[in-house]
């Protein structure tokens, strides 16, 4: 009985990590799913707009 116990708990603790796990990355915007569509931009050309607004 103590097997079938911790099949249950394993496959309760799995079936409410996952949706969890899937759900905070999807609003954290992280883990390959990006919805927000922003340009990424690199260090030089932050460095390049920045001195472009200081002249």
């Amino acid at each position: 009985m103590v097997k079938l116990e911790q099949l249950t708990a394993l496959v309760l603790a799995a079936a409410l990590a996952i949706p969890s796990y899937w759900f905070f990355w999807s609003l954290a915007g992280g883990g390959g799913y990006d919805r927000r569509g922003h340009k990424e931009q690199t260090h030089i050309e932050e460095l390049n707009e920045s001195t472009k607004r200081e002249k």
